[in-house]
C-alpha cells in the first residue's frame, strides 16, 4: 500500500535562513508581497528586517500587522480585502501559528471568495491559491509545513479545522534565531504543542512509515530540550533542537493527522480563549492515559524516543513512566488547570455539550487509537477540574 506525502516545495533550515527570502520570492515571479504579521513582530524589529531584505532586492512589499492570537473569521476580513485590492501575488507569514494560519486562510479567501466556514472539514481544499511563504517565530505549531489551518467562526465560536493542499505553504524558512526572544510561557505552550503533534502523529490511525519516522525524531529532539529552553531561553543549542523538532512534528502530523487531544483542545480554545498549546498541555496526560490500553506498544515507543526509559524496558513499565513524565512536565512548566486559568465551572458546564459536538465534528477523535463515546469524552473533559 502506498502513502501520500505533502510538504512545502522549499524548506530552508538553519541560522539566518530568513535571508533567503528575496531569492524565493523571485523564484515564484512575485512582485507584490504582503508581509502578514502582528504588532509584536513589528516591535521586535523582525518586520523591519524582512521588509529591508525585500526592498534591497527590489521587491515591493506592504505590511499588515493586525493579525491576532487564535484568529477568527472576522479578524481576517480586512486582510482579505487588502490582499485583493492590492493584487497581492505572494504572502509572507511572519510569526507564530496564528499569523501563519491567518495567511493560509487569507490566501484562499482572496483567491476564491466565500466564507471560511465554506472551507472547513470534512471538505478537502486542494485549490491553488496565492503562494504563502511561512517564517515561524515559535517552535511549536508546525503550521509552516502543514496542510491545515484553524480559524474560529466568529458567529458560532467553533474552531474550524480546514484541510487540504491549498493550505500548504509553498516555502518555509526555519530560522531558530527568531525564537531566541520568546518568553517562557510561550516557549512552554508552543513546545508542548509540538510534543503533542509528534505523539499524536505516531499513534494516529492515519500514520504511515514516513510520519512515524518524523514523529519519533521530533520526540527525540523536543523531549530533552523543552525544559532547557523554558528555564534558559538563551540556550542556543536547545533552541536549535526545538526548532528542528517542531518542524519534524509538523511534517509528521500533516501527513498522519492529529487525534483526540487536538479534537478536544480546539473547543476549549474557542469557548474560553485558552492558547492552543496550553489547552493541549492540560489534556495530554489524561488523554494519553485513556488511550494507552488501545495502543500500548506505540505509546511505549514514545517513552523510549523521549528518553524517559531505555530501549529494553517492558511495555507496561514504559507506559507507566510516560504517564508520570507528562504530569511532571506540566508541573515543571507551570501549566495551569482550567480553574487556575480563570474558567468558571458553571460556564464550562454550560457549553460542555457543544464542545463535545465540535470535537467529534472535527474528525480528529476518530484518528485516536481509542475513540471515546460521548460519555467518555464528557468524563475526560470533566477530569480537567479534578
Amino acid at each position: 500500500m502506498s502513502n501520500s506525502v505533502a510538504m512545502p516545495r522549499i524548506l530552508e533550515f538553519g541560522e539566518d535562513a530568513t535571508a533567503r527570502l528575496p531569492d524565493i520570492v523571485k523564484g515564484f515571479n512575485a512582485s507584490r508581497v504582503l508581509v502578514l504579521t502582528d504588532k509584536t513582530m513589528v516591535q521586535m524589529g523582525y518586520v523591519a528586517m524582512v521588509t529591508e531584505l525585500l526592498s534591497n532586492a527590489g521587491i515591493n512589499s506592504r505590511v499588515y500587522s493586525n493579525t491576532i492570537p487564535e484568529p477568527t473569521s472576522q479578524s481576517i476580513e480586512e486582510a482579505v480585502a487588502v490582499t485583493r485590492d492590492n493584487q497581492i501575488d505572494c504572502i509572507v507569514a511572519l510569526g507564530g501559528g496564528s499569523a501563519i494560519d491567518s495567511a493560509k486562510a487569507i490566501s484562499m479567501l482572496a483567491s476564491y471568495g466565500g466564507f471560511m466556514r465554506d472551507y472547513k472539514a470534512p471538505r478537502i481544499v486542494n485549490e491553488t491559491s496565492i503562494p504563502v511563504i511561512a517564517i515561524p517565530t515559535t517552535a511549536g505549531t508546525g503550521s509552516e509545513v502543514t496542510k491545515f489551518t484553524i480559524i474560529t467562526d466568529s458567529d458560532t465560536d467553533e474552531k474550524m479545522l480546514c484541510i487540504g493542499l491549498g493550505f500548504l505553504p509553498v516555502a518555509a524558512l526555519i530560522d531558530y534565531k527568531l525564537t531566541m526572544s520568546l518568553p517562557p510561557r510561550i516557549t512552554a505552550d508552543t513546545g508542548i504543542d509540538a510534543l503533542t503533534h509528534a505523539i499524536e502523529a505516531y499513534v494516529s490511525k492515519k500514520g504511515n512509515p514516513f510520519s512515524d519516522y518524523n514523529a519519533l525524531e521530533a520526540m527525540r529532539l523536543i523531549a530533552p530540550n523543552l525544559r532547557k529552553v523554558f528555564h534558559d531561553g538563551n540556550d542556543i543549542e536547545a533552541r536549535k533542537q526545538m526548532m528542528m523538532g517542531s518542524t519534524l512534528a509538523g511534517i509528521a502530523f500533516s501527513n498522519a493527522s492529529v487525534a483526540l487531544v487536538h479534537g478536544m483542545s480546539r473547543p476549549i480554545g474557542a469557548s474560553f480563549h485558552v492558547p492552543h498549546g496550553l489547552s493541549n498541555a492540560m489534556l495530554l496526560p489524561s488523554i494519553t492515559a485513556f488511550s494507552i490500553p488501545a495502543c500500548e506498544e506505540r505509546y511505549a515507543q514514545c517513552a523510549k524516543a523521549m528518553g524517559i526509559v531505555g530501549e529494553h524496558v517492558r511495555t507496561e513499565d514504559a507506559n507507566t513512566r510516560l504517564k508520570q513524565e507528562l504530569l511532571a512536565l506540566n508541573e515543571e512548566l507551570n501549566v495551569p488547570t482550567l480553574a487556575e486559568f480563570g474558567v468558571e465551572k458553571d460556564d464550562f458546564d454550560a457549553v460542555l455539550d457543544i464542545m463535545i459536538q465540535q470535537a467529534f465534528a472535527s474528525g480528529s477523535p476518530g484518528n485516536n487509537p481509542r475513540v471515546p463515546t460521548e460519555e467518555e469524552m464528557r468524563s475526560l473533559y470533566q477530569r480537567l477540574w479534578k
